[in-house]
């Protein structure tokens, strides 16, 4: 399938006077190989009716600024019309139209569907591992997971008398230490992070599945020491850790008649100054990325949208890196 040509700029591009508000995101295109990217991407069709496409590079730009600004289809459209910050990363001259909202839809959707997502975050991951951002050698992982509430969460019945709750969802039930019980219908999100935060690997579930059943998937293989809570603690698991010759650093848990003793108290104290790093990044996801409600329904689109946030995560950790100590 033929794209388009958006190399050419125009005379509006030329006279535009540039601004640091403009150009911020200029350092990004300086440090990541995007050609990289163009690779896993080319075999993209997201234009079914033959007419020449939007770029898949592009286009992925578009979903990383998306997520890095936390934005529905809609509002990317209108912020990429008219946002010069947005049109230059991107590489599209002011003479040029914008992708629309049902075309962002389709891309994303395409992404998820020929399963390029996780391969593009494991390849951002290892150009950061290059560069000395990620270390991947004797690593620390870091486990959680996080209840993100449905789109559509409430019992309520269409016009035709049929839930509108999405069905892929679930109730999480919760109970605080104070004995109260809560529960939250929609999915639950599980990742895995490194010491200074960026996320390794990540996956979506429904909301009722215990933590315990994703955590051998979401590791790396490439482990020397796993922090997570005491709902990841079992046998089957300790077991796992010692096989592997992983310093086991999930937290010891009280049982009934089987009070913690003292030195499981003290690695419990030990793990958590590491463990708080995962609840931060999910703060984080939350606060600046809107991951606490789910913006579509189904589980496969929802999984499309973290894996994106968690590369957008990763790039912005990654340029602050760069501001604050000039590593790259």
């Amino acid at each position: 399938m033929a794209w388009k040509n958006l190399t050419q700029t125009s005379l509006a591009d030329a006279l535009i006077h540039e601004h640091t508000a403009i150009t911020e995101l200029d350092e990004l295109n300086q440090f990541i190989d995007w050609t990289e990217f163009e690779v896993i991407l080319q075999n993209i069709h997201n234009n079914p009716a033959g007419e020449k496409a939007w770029p898949p590079l592009m286009m992925f730009k578009v979903l990383i600024l998306q997520s890095w600004y936390n934005l529905s289809d809609p509002a990317c459209e209108k912020q990429l019309a008219r946002d010069l910050l947005f049109r230059r990363f991107i590489n599209l001259s002011l003479s040029e139209a914008v992708p629309d909202h049902s075309t962002i839809w389709r891309f994303r959707n395409h992404l998820n569907q020929q399963e390029l997502l996780t391969p593009l975050l494991n390849k951002l991951n290892h150009q950061l591992n290059t560069q000395g951002i990620i270390i991947q050698t004797g690593e620390v992982s870091i486990i959680d997971a996080s209840v993100i509430q449905a789109k559509n969460n409430r019992p309520k019945k269409n016009a035709k008398g049929d839930n509108t709750q999405d069905s892929e969802a679930s109730y999480n039930v919760k109970t605080a230490s104070n004995g109260k019980k809560t529960s939250t219908y929609g999915f639950k999100a599980h990742i895995n992070v490194d010491e200074d935060g960026f996320i390794k690997s990540q996956t979506l579930t429904t909301g009722s599945l215990h933590d315990s059943n994703i955590f051998t998937q979401l590791m790396t293989g490439q482990e020397k020491e796993v922090y997570a809570d005491s709902a990841y603690k079992s046998q089957e698991h300790d077991q796992f850790l010692n096989e592997k010759r992983i310093q086991n650093r999930v937290l010891n848990r009280a049982y009934r008649n089987k009070p913690m003793t003292e030195d499981q108290k003290r690695q419990n104290r030990f793990s958590s100054q590491v463990r708080y790093i995962v609840e931060r990044t999910f703060g984080s996801l939350k606060l600046h990325h809107g991951l606490g409600q789910a913006r579509y329904l189904g589980l496969a689109r929802n999984q499309a949208r973290l894996t994106l946030v968690c590369i957008a995560h990763n790039l912005k950790k990654a340029m602050k890196m760069q501001s604050q100590y000039g590593i790259l």
